[in-house]
């Protein structure tokens, strides 16, 4: 009888699955109503939450009254706010979205869309800018080198990483950690996707500038280096082989480079009379064997770790498919 029970409700998740629309803001006054009602529009079956993250501008008070359901999250930061949506709203499919009126509510059916038919994990929305004035210079070059630079380490899929419009699966959504605090959480998001090989698809959507009265909270060299650092932490958390050889090879360099002299002097000579640059090269070589094998040990450690979330991720149904949105 469980089993059968089970069962129908899969089948009836499948024929019309939940849909959950996430919007984290911070005083966007200026924008929030426009799109929660948007969103409303293009997608009236699903639920819109907007997660309020200590606005002083009454964002909250306008998009409960725009029609949305209305959270706070204290711990500021994007990160935080996503963090605790993806902890507490329960859905089959997740669209995310920022609340500054800059991305096409129309877009999400065709997210949702190739998210249940693909099936996919995650889909971006590749930002295609339709205002000369929507996207900064700086920004454009910033986002297309950290870009670059996580499909250099992790496998291009993208090619908008720090896009804020997103869709999830479930099982994505529930196996996902969350570690990062600010605006960065778009480049874990990715980096998780692409660590754990799972399906991600790629559309292009109409992408325009803030309306007047709408402030960026962006700061194009502040959050580039939070990005790069999360980068960093990545690699060596995710890829500890490839960067602690790294660091191995440099230290090997660098006492190849200061024992050089002395080696040419011993052979010449027969004496080692500068012996603490002797010492200093012996001592730096051995941090580079130090270095190589701690990259060994947290390998091992980090495939454990790697499948130990496909897992979690598998204990999770699959996105219901066979129903147009």
């Amino acid at each position: 009888m469980e089993i059968q029970k089970l069962s129908l409700e899969h089948f009836d998740r499948a024929l019309s699955p939940t849909i959950a629309v996430l919007i984290p803001c911070f005083n966007e006054a200026a924008t929030i109503a426009t799109v929660v009602r948007d969103f409303k529009e293009a997608l009236p079956d699903a639920r819109i939450y907007v997660h309020d993250n200590n606005s002083t501008d009454g964002t909250s008070e306008i998009a409960a009254k725009a029609g949305a359901i209305v959270r706070h999250e204290g711990n500021q930061g994007k990160g935080n706010v996503v963090r605790r949506m993806f902890a507490d709203i329960e859905a089959d499919l997740y669209i995310m979205v920022d609340g500054d009126g800059t991305y096409d509510a129309q877009s999400a059916t065709r997210i949702l869309e190739m998210l249940r038919t693909g099936p996919f994990d995650m889909v971006n929305a590749a930002r295609a800018h339709t205002e000369s004035g929507a996207y900064r210079p700086a920004h454009v070059f910033g986002n297309r080198m950290l870009t670059g630079t996580v499909g250099m380490l992790f496998g291009k899929q993208t090619n908008d990483m720090l896009s804020g419009y997103k869709g999830f699966s479930r099982r994505f959504v529930k196996t996902f950690p969350a570690l990062s605090r600010n605006f960065e959480i778009e480049t874990e998001l990715m980096i998780h996707a692409l660590d754990l090989r799972l399906p991600i698809a790629e559309i292009e959507a109409p992408y325009g500038a803030r309306p007047d009265g709408s402030e960026s909270k962006l700061s194009t060299f502040r959050d580039g280096f939070r990005i790069l650092r999360l980068i960093g932490w990545f690699l060596r958390n995710e890829k500890p082989l490839a960067f602690f050889s790294a660091v191995a090879a440099a230290f090997c360099l660098l006492s190849i480079g200061i024992a050089t002299p002395v080696i040419i002097e011993f052979f010449e000579t027969g004496l080692v009379p500068r012996l603490p640059t002797a010492v200093l090269a012996a001592s730096i070589m051995l941090l580079s064997a130090l270095s190589l094998f701690t990259g060994f040990i947290l390998d091992t450690v980090t495939h454990g770790r790697r499948e130990a979330k496909r897992l979690a991720y598998l204990k999770e149904p699959p996105p219901p498919e066979n129903r147009r949105i």
